[in-house]
């Protein structure tokens, strides 16, 4: 259940395959294809936020494939918004980064 302070992030939100409608949240340049809860809990540790994973959980929008969630806790200067792009912009970050090795 989800405390006061906390949002919650789907890896819908950043997945390349889905149309706005189907629930990402990014621009297609930044998004990655079918995106793990192990790369975004990644990009989330790498910018100092704290969170929970809650792996059995059921995106409404698909509800036949269990994609799991990760709650985030908020920062006073930070929006879901804000975060989601941060987490997109640290995970293609990390994914030029092992291309160049």
């Amino acid at each position: 259940m989800r405390r006061r302070g906390e949002i919650i992030l789907w890896p819908a939100y950043f997945d390349s395959s889905r149309s706005r409608t189907e629930g990402r949240r990014i621009p297609l340049k930044i998004a990655a294809p079918s995106p793990s809860l192990r790369r975004i809990t990644e990009a989330l540790r790498k910018l100092g936020l704290d969170y929970r994973i809650v792996s059995d959980a059921v995106y409404p929008r698909l509800p036949w494939r269990k994609s799991g969630m990760i709650y985030v806790k908020l920062k006073p200067s930070l929006t879901k918004q804000k975060i989601i792009m941060l987490v997109a912009k640290e995970m293609a970050r990390t994914k030029q980064k092992k291309k160049t090795f």
